[in-house]
C-alpha cells in the first residue's frame, strides 16, 4: 500500500494562514496525498490551489467539540460541499454519548450522512476515542455502520489523546472490512503510520505527512 494515498494532509490549527494553506496544497500535489484537510474557512482557497490535481479537499464539521446541533452541522457540511469539499469529517456528539442519548447520536450521524451522500461527498465521523470507554467506542461504531457513514475516525488531535493501535483494531473489528477507518492524532512517523495501517486503518490524518512519506523526522503535533 502506498502511504501517500492513505494520507489526509492536515492543517487545522486556529492560527493557520493563507500562505500555510498554499504550502500545504503544494506539498499535497508534490507527494500525491489523497486529500488536504482544512477548516471550512479555507475550503475555497484549497480547491483553487488543488485544481487539476488528484488531491481532494476535506473539511471538518462540528469541530473540535462535536457539541453543535445537528442542524448546524448539516448547514456547515452543505456550505463546504457547495464550495468544493469532497469529504466531511464530523465530530460525534460526545456529550450525547456521555448522557446516554444514543438515539440523538444516531440521528446526528444519519442526517449528515444523507446530506453528504446526496451531494456526492463522503462522511467520516470522529469518535474522539480518548474521551470514550471501550463500550462507548463499540456502540458508537455500531451506530456509525447503521447510519451509513463512510469512515469512523479516532480523534480530532485537539483533545487529551490521539490514535492508538488498540483503538484502531477495536474500530476495525466492529465496523467490519468494508467501512473506512481513519487514524488521526499523533501519527508523526513512518513506523507509526505503517502500524496503524496494519491494525486496520485505511486513512491517516496527519500534519507530519511529508516526514512520513520521506522517512524523516517531524515536530508536528497532530
Amino acid at each position: 500500500m502506498n502511504l501517500n494515498r492513505c494520507i489526509d494532509h492536515t492543517l487545522l490549527k486556529p492560527e493557520a494562514t493563507s500562505e500555510q494553506i498554499k504550502k500545504l496544497c503544494q506539498e499535497a500535489i508534490e507527494h500525491n496525498f489523497y486529500s488536504v484537510c482544512v477548516n471550512s474557512y479555507f475550503v475555497r482557497e484549497a480547491v483553487t490551489h488543488l485544481k487539476d490535481s488528484q488531491t481532494l479537499v476535506c473539511t471538518v464539521v462540528g469541530f473540535p467539540l462535536g457539541a453543535s446541533t445537528m442542524e448546524t452541522k448539516r448547514f456547515e457540511a452543505m456550505k463546504a460541499i457547495a464550495e468544493g469539499a469532497k469529504e466531511i469529517d464530523m465530530v460525534i456528539n460526545v456529550s450525547a454519548i456521555k448522557s446516554g442519548n444514543w438515539q440523538y447520536v444516531l440521528d446526528d450521524m444519519s442526517s449528515l450522512a444523507k446530506v453528504c451522500h446526496q451531494q456526492g461527498a463522503l462522511l467520516k465521523v470522529i469518535l474522539e476515542t480518548c474521551l470514550l470507554n471501550n463500550d462507548e467506542k463499540r456502540k458508537a461504531c455500531e451506530l456509525a455502520v447503521k447510519a451509513g457513514v463512510d469512515f469512523v475516525k479516532t480523534s480530532t488531535g485537539f483533545s487529551t489523546g490521539g490514535a492508538t493501535i488498540e483503538d484502531v483494531k477495536l474500530m476495525r473489528e466492529v465496523v467490519g472490512p468494508e467501512m473506512g477507518v481513519k487514524a488521526s492524532g499523533g501519527v508523526r512517523d513512518q513506523e507509526t503510520a505503517r502500524l496503524m495501517i496494519e491494525a486496520g486503518a485505511t486513512r491517516l490524518g496527519t500534519s507530519a505527512s511529508v516526514a512520513i512519506v520521506t522517512g524523516t523526522q517531524s515536530d508536528a503535533k497532530y
